[in-house]
């Protein structure tokens, strides 16, 4: 009987796919340099996704001086968008488990590219307009996020698509930090905030041509099957199903919930905080208003990329003492920022490059989690629910997440100014629902390191496999192995 080499523990992030493809040689589906170019015109496209979502947090200050709207209404724009992200976040997920993924991408990205555009042009009586043009931009990124780590994960087998899965949601960071910039200096380069929403459609149409020469659609479990894919199918219900009984799952996409909730928040609002904060020192001059957007960019920028290899370093670091080494390191990082969090809001009033460096480690935690989390998906689900997993874990993250969060603090913000509280103070105190967020996500992901070996052995029974025998016996697996036909 073979069994799996001991040298390729559970928990392993580097080799966390490596474990479900126990040969070293294996015949790829893509050829490997046609493989490598579509990676990098995959990451590009991520890398102008989270640009184009945060441009408008970087120019938000304008938007809302343009618009004359309140707290409250300017965070209405993100949820929004948030919004129309999620609803259609199922429906590619299910479509790219059974049709042509390239296609779903290019129509998506197409809509994604006429909506962006257009929502440049709406002048001071559409501000309607604009919150409904922000919702069909969801559309493109919604076929895009849920199809596209489901492509890498068939184009690379083992240690290396680890690396490229990390390496590809690293650019969700420096996407949303170099949004910031982006947005901040075209609008600062023209004197009008509109310029910021044309930047990225008109990078995005080079992205679509690429996208339309050079990207395959590989077929569906490539990796774990030598190259030939997995063609079994099951019904929509079924898969479904099997997910909820998955409680790695299950967990770490209430942890990513968490996450999304104080990610989207805090990239919304903490520019503009840092800005009333100047305001409150008054420590006005003539760079205050756009600085902070350049700066907090560069931070996420920053943080983006030292975070992604951190955790992959501590992943690979741990890999062979601690099984469930992948959820713990995303609950540290969780709890980790949550003290930074509290430093950050409180101290802005009395020292602003102090808030900086805070805001820089309580990033820098965050990110950890990224690549991580995109990798346990992937070990725990088997190749043909992937993308309906994916799927799925947007929608729940992004509905109980980042759709509602920057709506939810800007209430709470404008409840409190009513008060007849300065607008700094009313943002502080609303911000405060970040941390206690961050508390309940790094909970989360306690509770998925409790079932995340069961699962990811599970996994590799469904794929034929059979992985190294316990020496005690094992609790039961959260997902079923008996009914390998709905497979």
């Amino acid at each position: 009987m073979k069994y799996l080499s001991c040298s390729l523990p559970y928990g392993s992030f580097a080799n966390s796919l490596a474990s479900l493809t126990p040969d070293a040689e294996e015949k790829p589906a893509i050829s490997p340099k046609r493989a490598y170019v579509t990676m990098v015109v995959l990451c590009y496209i991520n890398l102008l996704n989270y640009m184009e979502r945060y441009t408008i947090a970087g120019v938000l200050k304008d938007i809302q001086t343009f618009f004359h709207i309140n707290d409250s209404t300017a965070g209405l724009l993100q949820t929004v968008f948030i919004c129309s992200f999620l609803l259609l976040a199922p429906l590619f997920g299910y479509l790219g488990d059974r049709y042509n993924r390239k296609y779903i991408m290019i129509g998506g990205l197409s809509v994604w590219l006429l909506t962006a555009t257009a929502s440049s042009f709406v002048n001071k009586s559409q501000f309607w307009l604009l919150a409904l043009l922000r919702g069909l931009v969801g559309t493109g990124e919604a076929s895009y996020s849920t199809v596209a780590p489901t492509i890498i994960s068939d184009l690379f087998t083992g240690g290396k698509r680890s690396i490229m899965i990390c390496i590809f949601y690293i650019f969700i960071p420096v996407g949303s930090g170099l949004g910031y910039i982006t947005g901040q200096g075209f609008a600062s380069l023209t004197g009008d905030w509109h310029w910021a929403l044309r930047i990225t459609p008109i990078m995005g149409a080079v992205g679509l041509i690429l996208m339309i020469i050079l990207c395959p659609n590989p077929p569906r479990g490539a990796a774990e099957t030598h190259g030939e894919g997995v063609t079994e199918q099951s019904s929509y219900l079924e898969d479904v199903k099997y997910l909820l009984k998955n409680k790695s799952y299950v967990w770490s996409s209430l942890g990513v919930t968490a996450l999304a909730f104080l990610t989207g928040a805090l990239a919304f609002w903490l520019p503009i905080f840092l800005s009333r904060a100047r305001d409150n020192q008054k420590l006005s001059d003539k760079l205050s208003d756009s600085s902070d957007s350049y700066i907090f960019g560069a931070v996420t920028v920053a943080t983006g990329i030292l975070g992604g290899a951190l955790g992959t370093t501590l992943s690979r670091l741990f890999r062979d003492k601690v099984p469930n080494a992948d959820p713990l390191i995303c609950a540290v990082g969780m709890l980790g920022s949550v003290p930074c969090l509290f430093i950050t809001i409180f101290l802005a009033s009395a020292s602003i490059p102090g808030t900086y460096v805070f805001i820089f480690l309580g990033e820098l935690l965050l990110s950890l989690n990224w690549a991580v989390l995109a990798d346990i998906l992937l070990y725990v689900v088997i190749p043909t629910r992937r993308a309906t997993a994916e799927a799925l874990q947007i929608t729940v993250g992004h509905l109980l997440g980042d759709a509602g969060s920057p709506y939810l603090i800007g209430v709470v913000s404008d409840a409190i100014y009513s008060g007849n509280t300065e607008k700094f103070d009313s943002l502080k105190y609303s911000l405060l629902l970040c941390p206690v967020v961050g508390i309940v996500g790094g909970v989360f992901f306690f509770i998925t390191a409790i079932y995340i070996a069961e699962d990811r052995k599970a996994v590799q029974q469904l794929l034929g496999e059979e992985p190294q025998p316990p020496q005690h016996p094992a609790p039961e697996p959260s997902v079923e192995l008996s009914n390998r036909g709905n497979v």
